[in-house]
Formats: C-alpha cells, sequence, structure tokens
C-alpha cells in the first residue's frame, strides 16, 4: 500500500490531497478550516482532514510530495529583481523575507504541520503539478494539456501531452510574460482584488462592450496567432514594483484604478469586457495550437485561467477539440492532488485505467457529518430543528419551499474540492423567479448585484434549457453556455438599457440565471455523482415541470464556503436565508 500526501502551500489557495494506492482520499482547502479566505499558510489543518480521512498518521505515510520547486521559484525572483535593479530595490526588500522565511523552509514547515513524517519531500515542478491534476483524473486515456496561470517557478502556460501514465511538457511561455498576470492587472485596475476578484471582473464584461480591445493589443500585449504573447513591461510593476500596473498604463486608459468598493463606472465595464475578450482570443488561440502539436482530439486544463468559464464555453463552442475536461481546483488547491498524481504515476510509473466518466468523484473531496454530528452541534447551539427519517419526504418539502420562493441552504455529504460549491455545500433557489437574482445577492450572499448566479439542472434536461447537446455533462460548473433561444423573451426596440441599468431585466422564463448576454454558467447534477441534490431537483421538476435551481456557494461575500455545521448555523442565521437542511435535518425561520 502507498499512501502520498500532496502539498500547496504559501501563495493563494493553499491545500492537502491524500492519495492511497493512486485513489483519492481526501482533498480540501485550508481556508475551509482557518475560515480565512484563500489562505496561503501552511496547510495544517487541511493535512490533519486527510490522514484522519485516510486514517493514517504523518508516520504512515510513504511520500510528501509538494507542488513546486521553491528553490528554483527563488532564483527566478532573484533574476527577476537584478534585471531591473536597482529599480526593483523596494520590491525586493519587501517579498525577500518572506520567501526565506516560508517558501525555503518547507522541509522544516512538513516536519512540524505532518506530525510523525521523517522521510524526504518530493518536490514537482508547478505547471507539472498543474498538468498532472488535469489529465490523470480525467477520463481520457490521451489527451492535449494546456496549463495557464500566473506563473509557476519560470512558467506561465504551458502546452503539453498526457497518454496512459505519462505526461510531457512541449512548449512553455515564460515569465513576466503571461496571460494570468495580465487578467490579475486588469483585475486590479477595475478595483477587485487580485487573485480573488477575477471572476468578479469576468461576470461585470457583458455589461460593456470590447472597445478597448485593439488598445491593448496595439500598446498592451503582443498576442501572436498561436496564443503566445509578450507584455509591454512599461505597463506593469508586478516586476520591479509593489502594484500590478505603472502610470503608463493608466495614461492610456485615462485615469488611475477605480478606488475599490466605489461605484463602477461605463469605463471599467468596458475593460472588462475588453480584457475577456483579449483573453479568449489568446485561449482559442493556445487551444488551436495544442491542437496541432499534439493532434489529440481531447483537451484537458488546469491553472487558474482555466477557471474562466465563459472562454472555457468558447473553447468548447468553437475550439478544435472534440472533448474538454477541466480540473474542478484548477487553481493551486489543485496542485497538492496534482503533486500527488505525479508521483503516483510519472514517478513510480503506476499503471492507469481511465475511468468513464473521471477519477475526480464529483470532486466530493472533504469533510462530511453524520446526522448524530450535525444534531448534536444544533443542540448546543439551542436551534429548532425538524428531523426527517425519509429522504423522499424531505425533498418533496424543500422542493415545496422553494416553489414558494424560499431561499435554501443545502449542506449534505462530502465538501466540494475546488472554488466552485457544486450541491454539498450550497444556497438554492428557485430560478423563475425574476426577484431573487438581486434577492440573493443583496440580502443573502451582500455581494455585488451585477454578480450572475448559476444554474444547475438535472443532466437529462440539460438540452431544454440550454444550447448544449442532451449528453453533455458539465458536473463541475466549468462552461458557460446560451440559455435556449425559445426561453428567451424578446427585448423592446423602444428602450435599450446599457451598463448596470441592465441588471434585473427579465431576459428569459428562467431570469434568476440568465445573465445580460442571455448566457449561464451550467452545471448538470446526475443521480450517480450526487444522488441528494438529484432527488430534490427531481422532485422539484415534479412539482413545477421545471428542472433547474439556482446553485450558489454557501458562503457570504468574503469568507470561504462553509465546512461544518457550526459554520452553516452561523451563515444562516446572518443572512436572509429562510430554510436550512443539514443532512436529513431541516430549520426555518418561517
Amino acid at each position: 500500500m502507498s499512501r502520498i500526501l500532496g502539498i500547496s502551500s504559501f501563495f493563494h489557495d493553499s491545500a492537502a490531497a491524500l492519495l492511497i494506492d493512486g485513489k483519492i482520499i481526501a482533498a480540501a482547502q485550508e481556508e475551509r478550516f482557518s475560515r480565512v479566505k484563500n489562505d496561503a499558510s501552511f496547510p495544517q489543518q487541511a493535512i490533519a482532514y486527510c490522514l484522519e480521512a485516510g486514517e493514517i498518521t504523518g508516520e504512515d505515510l510513504d511520500y510528501v510530495c509538494y507542488y513546486e520547486k521553491p528553490v528554483l521559484k527563488f532564483t527566478r525572483i532573484l533574476e527577476s529583481y537584478l534585471a531591473y535593479a536597482p529599480r526593483g530595490y523596494a520590491s525586493f526588500r519587501k517579498g525577500i523575507p518572506n520567501w526565506i522565511r516560508q517558501k525555503l523552509h518547507v522541509p522544516f514547515a512538513v516536519k512540524n504541520g505532518v506530525p510523525g513524517f521523517s522521510k524526504g519531500i518530493v518536490y514537482s515542478d508547478h505547471h507539472q503539478a498543474h498538468a498532472a491534476s488535469a489529465f490523470f483524473p480525467s477520463p481520457f486515456e490521451e489527451a492535449a494539456i494546456l496549463t495557464i496561470d500566473g506563473v509557476g517557478e519560470w512558467s506561465t502556460t504551458c502546452i503539453g501531452y498526457g497518454k496512459s501514465n505519462r505526461i510531457e511538457l512541449l512548449e512553455e511561455l515564460r515569465f513576466p510574460h503571461s496571460l494570468g498576470l495580465l487578467y490579475s492587472a486588469f483585475t486590479h485596475y477595475t478595483g477587485f482584488q487580485v487573485n480573488r476578484g477575477e471572476y468578479k471582473m469576468m461576470g461585470l464584461a457583458p455589461y460593456g462592450t470590447p472597445c478597448y480591445r485593439d488598445l491593448i493589443l496595439e500598446k498592451i500585449v503582443d498576442l501572436k496567432p498561436d496564443g503566445s504573447l509578450r507584455l509591454n513591461m512599461d505597463c506593469f510593476g508586478y516586476v520591479d514594483g509593489l502594484t500590478m500596473t505603472t502610470a503608463k498604463f493608466h495614461r492610456l486608459f485615462g485615469g488611475p484604478p477605480r478606488v475599490p468598493e466605489s461605484a463602477i463606472t461605463q469605463r471599467d465595464m468596458d475593460i472588462a469586457a475588453s480584457i475577456q475578450a483579449v483573453t479568449e482570443e489568446a485561449m482559442m488561440g493556445m487551444a488551436n495550437h495544442a491542437k496541432e502539436r499534439t493532434g489529440s482530439s481531447n483537451l484537458v486544463m488546469a491553472g487558474g485561467v482555466a477557471l474562466n468559464c465563459v472562454g472555457n464555453g468558447r473553447l468548447l463552442r468553437e475550439g478544435p477539440f472534440e472533448r474538454v475536461w477541466i480540473q474542478p481546483a484548477a487553481n493551486d488547491a489543485g496542485g497538492a492532488l496534482g503533486a500527488a498524481y505525479f508521483l503516483w504515476y510519472q514517478l513510480k510509473e503506476n499503471p492507469r485505467t481511465p475511468s468513464a466518466t473521471d477519477d475526480q468523484q464529483g470532486s466530493f473531496l472533504g469533510p462530511e457529518f453524520t446526522d448524530q454530528q450535525i444534531r448534536e452541534e444544533l443542540d448546543r447551539q439551542g436551534a429548532n430543528y425538524q428531523r426527517y427519517e425519509s429522504e423522499a419526504i424531505l425533498w418533496d418539502d424543500v422542493a415545496r419551499y422553494l416553489e414558494n420562493g424560499m431561499v435554501v441552504g443545502w449542506f449534505q455529504g462530502r465538501m466540494e474540492f475546488g472554488p466552485r460549491a457544486l450541491g454539498a455545500r450550497s444556497i438554492l433557489g428557485d430560478a423563475r423567479n425574476p426577484e431573487m437574482q438581486s434577492n440573493m445577492n443583496l440580502k443573502i450572499k451582500f455581494r455585488e448585484s451585477f454578480r450572475p448566479f448559476a444554474p444547475v439542472v438535472l443532466a437529462d434536461a440539460v438540452e431544454e434549457y440550454f444550447e448544449l447537446e442532451a449528453d453533455f455533462e458539465s458536473p463541475y460548473m466549468l462552461f458557460v453556455s446560451k440559455v435556449r433561444e425559445s426561453r428567451r423573451f424578446p427585448r423592446s426596440s423602444t428602450e435599450v438599457r446599457k451598463g448596470l441599468e441592465q441588471i434585473g431585466e427579465v431576459r428569459s422564463d428562467l431570469p434568476a440565471i440568465t445573465h445580460v448576454d442571455d448566457s449561464a454558467r451550467v452545471q448538470t447534477v446526475d443521480r450517480m455523482r450526487n444522488p441528494k441534490l438529484h432527488g430534490l431537483l427531481t422532485r422539484f421538476r415534479e412539482r413545477t415541470g421545471c428542472s433547474v435551481l439556482i446553485n450558489t456557494s454557501f458562503n457570504v461575500r468574503g469568507e470561504p464556503i462553509v465546512c461544518t455545521p457550526l459554520d452553516a448555523y452561523r451563515c444562516f442565521m446572518k443572512t436572509g436565508m429562510d430554510i436550512l437542511v443539514l443532512g436529513n435535518q431541516l430549520l426555518t425561520k418561517v
């Protein structure tokens, strides 16, 4: 028996993952335990959970694998500072002590954070870890590999090829030229937080027009047909300064960055639309080049840019690949899983047989709690709740509450691994309700009103609601599709709204999940991966004729997704949620 612990840490989205004989036993992000959003610290609590789930101790581990090579990354940072010296001294003085204290002391952190482990640590390359996380759990025997993020050691994008139990990285784009850092720079410029707000800018983009696209391509980035790019480094400060963008960048767009939390202007929306358009062009170029290099009809992806579900949707519609699979934890959290996989298959050369779906197990890889544990916690909190002996009766009651316009906190089974709530730690609502989007944003999620909500749809009904094939699967909510035209409402020609004036427009018979460009980030649900959510949605369809619900993450703005029953109860009590379902226990506020 071989037990491998993968770890990612010290940048953002720290995580741990455990493989036993090549099977994923557990994986989780540290933020879910620490309650610190995007926690970058050593994932001690996530490690403790993984070992507990595997019923082992640190002493039982055969290997610990770290998701990058700290010395190589340190070399890149030093070389980058020297290349810009003395201009980058302020950044050097601020950044280097942190590196010496953390990244270069990974062995010390492992020794303290994995009690009992005394063997050596294996280090994978950052993009090797991403590539391994994308290919090895995928359903493909062979596939082209595309990894795109901010930066690893030196690589910012890699094209590779995977077959059987081997991956090979064929080409790379190197720092400082990075599609991920380009997108993050615009995230900063539009007033959102880097490494946390990129999805907000993606959601803002449809409110604008890409009128700055040509300016970006002329002055900011030289984008080649194969997706490779070179940035005009006079516009960026992330190498030699303490900011993402420079005064030259600001002059090009007519002013300084938007102050966070200030009013969003039409310029901000147009800039978001423009960089999204450029990003999609780059992703398409990279995918086409990957097809040319590998000849494969399959594509797998990972890295933070692989969470750009709008770009993913375009790749699906217009790209050269027949099938696309994306690691649900495509960010650095997934690097922990990829590092463990890289050791098991690539270094130990174990045989691999891909499953018909994938080996990610629905990405339900986190902690779970029994009904007894849930009731004990609710009793400690003095909560009043109803206990159900029959899941069928529970589903019927919850479906009725949803039909009547109530918002439901849904806490079931193992927590999701990755940034998306997939039906284990979710907030659910009726997608047909025209007031649900604004109600959930302002009264429950406490977030920006422009943010769209994603639909979860029964897999056998996806073609009825979205412009997707009947057999299309999207269990990980990583592709955007148009709502089917037959479900959209014609728009009035007498009044054309622009920008945020479009919020609240009823665009389809599913207004709460139809974004301003008639799109939706689709999640399909099936009985095999998620039987409880499938059962609830089936009952909702029987009652209403509708196979779609809103599915958003069970958290409020600025907080991680809930992990424990106590997290869920506290979130429920301080928001406008009407119903909380914890396993077979139901609480109401009505």
